[in-house]
């Protein structure tokens, strides 16, 4: 890889990890995009994977007060069943299929009956959230979309939201580098200090969001974290559609 795109990956990594700070959301949505257009599809789901424990973990060591573990852990068990079963299926989709995946899971969540309409309060539906959003993960690479409407399904205030959902991610994302780094074989050759740099760079936009995140309310962090999630699933419906027409 050239440096001259390497720091452009880097500068990226702030960047969404910066967006990913304030809102918990989007910036690991946005990296997954940039990162399949540039790379096979194995290497950006373990590059990807690295930079977002990065995010992760040191957003959560920055909220971990405002953690709330009853949500998280059920949505971690259902997150484990997913991963046993994927363990023996051992799929990668093609970049077209990931990305529509991406697109239409938030539409699937809003287009759901009352009765299943996302609660993290509930244990029934962090198991079931849990195993369909690692399900999506190992699938397309994120989840976002999808476990981003589950935590605004609730009445987590907005610090809660961040703190629990970056829980949740770190092992969900480690659980997705297990699987492209380990089981399958193109990602033999993830180059060590290009990942380093993800780290760094994931903290430091992590840092640089705590700020922005303390000024908002939780009615305002709501309306944005919406639009941002319908915004993006548009997107990614919009490109991978191109890409499964066209190929």
């Amino acid at each position: 890889m050239s440096a001259s795109l390497m720091a452009l990956l880097v500068v990226g990594m702030v960047a969404t990890s910066f967006l990913s700070g304030i809102f918990g959301m989007a910036g690991g949505l946005i990296l997954m995009g940039v990162l399949l257009a540039l790379l096979p599809l194995p290497e950006a789901m373990a590059l990807h994977a690295v930079t977002q424990i990065a995010s992760n973990g040191w957003r959560g060591l920055l909220w971990w007060r405002h953690v709330r573990w009853r949500p998280a852990l059920t949505f971690l068990a259902g997150c484990g069943l997913a991963v046993v079963a994927f363990s023996f299926w051992r799929y990668v989709p093609a970049k077209g299929v990931a990305l529509v995946l991406l697109g239409v899971a938030p539409f699937v969540v809003q287009a759901a009956p009352v009765r299943l309409k996302p609660n993290p309060e509930r244990f029934t539906h962090g198991a079931v959230y849990g195993a369909t959003a690692m399900t999506l993960m190992l699938l397309a690479g994120v989840s976002g979309p999808l476990i981003d409407t589950y935590f605004l399904g609730g009445s987590l205030q907005r610090r809660q939201i961040v703190a629990t959902k970056a829980v949740c991610q770190i092992c969900g994302h480690a659980a997705k580098f297990v699987y492209f780094g380990g089981l399958v074989e193109e990602t033999a050759g993830l180059d060590p200090l290009l990942a380093s740099l993800a780290v760094l760079a994931s903290m430091l936009g992590t840092s640089l969001a705590r700020p922005m995140l303390e000024r908002l309310t939780d009615t305002q962090y709501r309306i944005w974290a919406r639009r941002i999630i319908t915004t993006i699933a548009v997107g990614y419906l919009v490109h991978g559609s191109t890409l499964l027409v066209w190929s």
